[in-house]
């Protein structure tokens, strides 16, 4: 490595989930000196600011990080949130991982050739920087949440943990993806009557052609498409997620969701005169999304025709369409009709500590698939960062490693922070 100044480290990692671990893992294989700082304990996010039926999207075969992987009974299985704290705080233990619990950074600042991160316990200063904060710091909740009734209570999916938190009464549960499915079956299940405001949503069924979908899109390379492949990777970065459940067999969709109860309506755009206006594009939205579902698997069906490793699967089937009522209703009575508004609008990152001119008029960072506009500094974690899979926690080990290998190339180099590594203009 390049010359250090005493007191600097190499490289700090800032968070201990699973991004960051998996960092820290491949700065080990490389003999890079660094320490992983969290504000709690390893996987401080999945402890605290998840509700209590929550599974990952993803089964247990695919819950992997670098040298490290699921080893239980139930590989067909979707872990609890108990469950995959206890792998990540595993893996920490046998990776022998620096981390340095309870220790929130409240300011990042460029010093020298370096940077300082300023927490209550001290502060750190490093050559380079690898934030994996991850995407979902902050909940989303959209401006209208201000014309609400007062009597409304509304709370997000950050803060919801199960439906005896609930008020009495219906429940208006908005957002289409996973999230919002979810938790308005769960409630509908609770005896607590919901409506459910839909807008863009990607519709997948958990099990096709007696395959899990995840067995699909990884076998067939839709979980590697790069970012760099999509015509429009801004665009491609904002898809929502898709509306799956980790429960074996199930595939959580509206249809569901309506034969359980559920009132699918439009997406909610407005309050007036104490009612919800809602779009009247529900009809064209499902049919969208039913569209690109046939779309992804006549290609996974082209895929298995060519492929080995779709032998003796079960043949080609196909799911009836979204059913919409023709008269959905373009208004909602929310003082009269509605108790709870439950925003499932996701989430945003938090970088309001980090003091360095890298974030557009937006607030995002800006950066090429994972290096960011300042030398030595880097992100992991976020949607489609670099794969398709780049937010999975199977997704980690791929990003970290070429990740790693730009910021080795970044400290032996020796570059000054007043520009790009000599020679380097784009992420390898």
């Amino acid at each position: 490595m390049g010359e250090r100044q005493a007191g600097m480290i190499d490289v700090i990692v800032i968070g201990a989930g699973h991004s960051g671990l998996a960092m820290s893992r491949v700065l080990s294989e490389r003999s890079i000196e660094h320490v992983v700082l969290d504000r709690g304990q390893v996987a401080h996010s999945w402890r605290s600011e998840r509700w209590d039926s929550l599974r990952l999207l993803t089964p247990n075969w695919l819950t992997r990080l670098p040298g490290h992987a699921y080893q239980g009974d139930d590989p067909d299985g979707y872990m609890t949130v108990a469950e995959l704290v206890e792998f990540l705080r595993n893996y920490a233990q046998s990776s022998s991982a620096p981390v340095v619990s309870d220790t929130t950074v409240t300011r990042v600042t460029h010093e020298g050739a370096g940077y300082r991160i300023a927490t209550p316990r001290g502060d750190f200063r490093c050559r380079a920087l690898v934030l994996a904060t991850g995407a979902c710091n902050q909940p989303r909740v959209p401006g209208i949440a201000r014309d609400l009734p007062q009597g409304i209570v509304q709370l997000h999916a950050h803060t919801y943990r199960n439906p005896e938190q609930l008020t009495p009464g219906r429940v208006l549960v908005v957002g289409g993806s996973a999230t919002g499915l979810q938790l308005a079956r769960e409630i509908q299940n609770s005896g607590r009557p919901v409506t459910l405001a839909v807008g863009e949503h990607v519709r997948l069924p958990r099990v096709y052609r007696g395959r899990d979908i995840q067995w699909w899109m990884l076998a067939a390379g839709v979980l590697d498409r790069r970012i760099e492949e999509e015509d429009d990777p801004v665009r491609a970065r904002c898809v929502p997620s898709p509306q799956l459940a980790g429960t074996p067999g199930l595939s959580l969709d509206l249809n569901l969701l309506r034969a359980q109860g559920v009132q699918i309506v439009g997406r909610f755009v407005g309050v007036r005169d104490g009612k919800a206006q809602l779009s009247g594009s529900l009809h064209n939205t499902c049919m969208l999304a039913d569209l690109k579902l046939d779309r992804l698997l006549t290609a996974l069906d082209q895929w298995a025709e060519r492929d080995s490793r779709s032998a003796g699967i079960a043949p080609a089937e196909r799911y009836a369409p979204t059913a919409v009522d023709d008269a959905a209703p373009l208004a909602l009575d929310l003082e009269r009709d509605v108790r709870t508004v439950l925003w499932a609008t996701g989430f945003r990152p938090d970088y309001s500590w980090l003091k360095i001119p890298v974030l557009d008029s937006k607030g995002q960072l800006k950066h090429d698939r994972g290096v960011i506009d300042a030398a030595g500094l880097y992100v992991l974690g976020l949607p489609y960062l670099r794969r398709r899979k780049s937010s999975f926690i199977h997704g980690a080990e791929d990003d970290a490693r070429e990740l790693a290998a730009h910021l080795a190339h970044f400290l032996d180099s020796g570059s000054q922070r007043t520009g790009r590594i000599a020679g380097v203009t784009r992420a390898g």
